[in-house]
């Protein structure tokens, strides 16, 4: 089955000042599949996507959600705690987004960056095994933190039209569906949830639906 009826994204790039050991945390307690590793960079399977670090001497700490099984939420709580520590969402485990009618539990790789596992409950992915990296299906939410979210959408929007799923332009915006969402902050009404800490833009690539960089605040779209 297509895991994708909605906004695709395939590729998501990253930087990362800890190479070697944000390699040791996506493959060896993640346990996620090794694509290709070098000096510079490795790439990992996420589902139907890859996410790829590049080494860098600075990087911004980025949040990005990957889905997972639609049953799994609570087995997805099991599985992670015995690898690494969650963060809290307004003190429970697991944060209840009834409006969007789906779960999510949050925690951090090596550089800070915020790791969502989100399970949305009006998928059909259901599983009747165990837990485990094959319920990663997919590389589905990356933020972009702008004092210019309207513009923002109106160049995303250019590319190829995109809805807004949830919120507004003034400190919360989410873009696309529940397959592929760009979740756009402005930082001085807004903070990362579920942390609290504050949101500073992560550089990144993007291929999919949408091919374009985000570097130093601002998309551009011939690195791509």
């Amino acid at each position: 089955m297509n895991y994708f009826y909605g906004m695709k994204i395939k590729e998501l790039t990253l930087f990362t000042t800890n190479l070697e050991a944000q390699q040791e945390f996506y493959t060896q307690v993640l346990a996620l599949p090794l694509i290709c590793t070098d000096a510079e960079k490795f790439t990992i399977k996420v589902g139907v996507s890859s996410l790829t670090f590049v080494k860098s001497e600075r990087a911004n700490p980025a949040h990005f959600a990957f889905g997972i099984s639609s049953n799994k939420i609570q087995q997805a709580l099991e599985w992670i705690q015995k690898r690494t520590e969650i963060l809290l969402c307004d003190g429970k485990a697991v944060a209840d987004f009834s409006n969007w009618n789906a779960e999510a539990l949050y925690f951090y790789d090596i550089d800070g960056n915020i790791v969502e596992f989100i399970s949305r409950k009006n998928k059909v992915e259901v599983s009747k095994q165990p837990f485990s990296t094959t319920d990663i299906l997919s590389i589905c939410e990356i933020g972009i933190v702008s004092t210019a979210i309207e513009a923002i959408y109106n160049e995303l929007n250019a590319m190829r039209s995109i809805e807004i799923y949830d919120g507004s332009f003034e400190r919360f915006c989410a873009l696309g569906n529940p397959e592929g969402l760009f979740i756009l902050v402005n930082n001085t009404k807004k903070k990362w949830y579920p942390t609290l800490e504050e949101a500073h833009p992560a550089d990144f690539y993007i291929k999919g639906d949408y091919n374009f960089a985000f570097l130093n605040g601002a998309i551009v779209t011939e690195k791509a």
